[in-house]
This record gives C-alpha cells, structure tokens and sequence, in this order.
C-alpha cells in the first residue's frame, strides 16, 4: 500500500542528531547522518527495511533495524513539524528523543 512518504526526502533534527530521511519505497528507506552529535559519524548512510503504519492523515509510525543491530520507532506527524524517535542501540543504550521533520523540498529550509 502507497503511503505519502514513499520519494520523499526529510530532514529530522531532533538536537542531538540530525538526519535526512529518504522514503525510497513504501518499504526502503536511505538515511543520511548530518551532524551525528557523537553517537554516529556525519555522513554515514545506510538503506534500512522500514515498517510503516499511517495512525492518521499526515502522521505515520516508522520502524527499522539497522545492520548494527540498533532499532528505531518514529511517531512523524507531518502536518505539525514534529517527530519522536525511539532508539535501542546494539549495546542495549536506550535513547528517546523529540524534534522536528520538514520535507526537504521545500526550498525555505536548510538541511
């Protein structure tokens, strides 16, 4: 089933991380790390099997696992700008963390 995210790109900036968000398919996704704030190098990229459920109009619950063994849930609600990410790194470290996405596209904002 198509969502609306499939050939889009994204910017999250949750502080701490920052992150472009490729939707490749409605089951791929390619991320790149912008500024990766000590927890990841920048520009590491990797392609990612996601899970993606549409809870509601513009907002969408996103999971993958990366080939680190990390796991990572989004809650991307799209219509306001704000994302909640959910990530269990390979080591067991935990970490959650809220920001803002922003398609890419749009040519007032920066990556």
């Amino acid at each position: 089933m198509k969502n609306n995210l499939t050939g889009n790109r994204y910017v999250m900036d949750v502080g701490v991380l920052k992150t472009e968000l490729y939707f490749e398919t409605d089951t791929s996704m390619v991320f790149t790390i912008l500024e990766g704030g000590g927890l990841t190098k920048n520009g590491y990229t990797e392609k990612v099997e996601t899970t993606i459920a549409e809870i509601r109009p513009q907002v969408y619950m996103v999971a993958w696992k990366e080939k680190s063994g990390a796991t990572v849930t989004h809650v991307e609600d799209h219509e306001n700008g704000i994302i909640y990410s959910n990530a269990t790194l390979a080591d067991g470290s935990f970490y959650t963390m809220k920001g803002t996405i922003h398609l890419l596209q749009d040519r007032n904002l920066k990556p």
